[in-house]
């Protein structure tokens, strides 16, 4: 999967009443509509942690915390090639990356579903790298950071990259009691 191509939009985008506010309206509520995919992207872009969910051989899930990053469509993510995402993800792609607050009452939590496809071409790889370090900053560049030399272990093949194109995503939105649902398909 390049890492580089057309940024891919939703084709529909829907408001799911009977988990949002409209369908219970309170005051506020009126103006309850669909979130723009532009507002997910932002809230993909100022996210740090992510929960992969996979699937094991024996139909088992596995969940687990990673970083990503969005880049030309995709939700980039990595791991070492023995963990058990990576043996999970070999054996069936299909997953989700979801991300949010940990508030009743405010915040936007996204989950991206689809299926994900490891990255081997080397341009498409330092693309990855470049908005990993771009997100990240001093985590992934200074000789103090968390993952540095993370870039280097990618070049290496040292840790495998997967791509999620979207095929399916929802954002729950919650402003002081106002409840928001979307759902975008690709």
């Amino acid at each position: 999967m390049p890492a580089h191509g057309p940024e891919k939009h939703p084709t529909t985008t829907e408001l799911d009443a009977r988990y949002s506010s409209a369908l219970n309206p309170r005051p506020g509520a009126a103006d309850v509509t669909a979130t723009d995919w532009g507002e997910a992207l932002r809230q993909l872009a100022g996210a740090e942690i992510f929960w992969a969910s996979t699937v094991r051989a024996d139909g088992r899930l596995h969940v687990t915390p990673v970083i990503a990053a969005w880049h030309d469509g995709a939700l980039y993510f990595s791991t070492g090639p023995d963990e058990q995402k990576a043996k999970n993800l070999a054996h069936d792609g299909h997953c989700a990356l979801t991300t949010g607050a940990n508030s009743l009452t405010g915040g936007f939590d996204l989950v991206i579903e689809g299926t994900a496809r490891p990255v081997s071409d080397p341009a498409a790889l330092e693309e990855v790298i470049t908005a990993y370090e771009a997100k990240y900053g001093p985590h992934m560049t200074s000789t103090e950071g968390t993952f540095h030399g993370m870039g280097d272990e990618i070049r290496k093949g040292d840790v495998v990259v997967f791509g999620l194109p979207p095929s399916t995503a929802y954002g729950f939105g919650r402003d002081n009691g106002v409840y928001t649902h979307t759902r975008w398909t690709f």
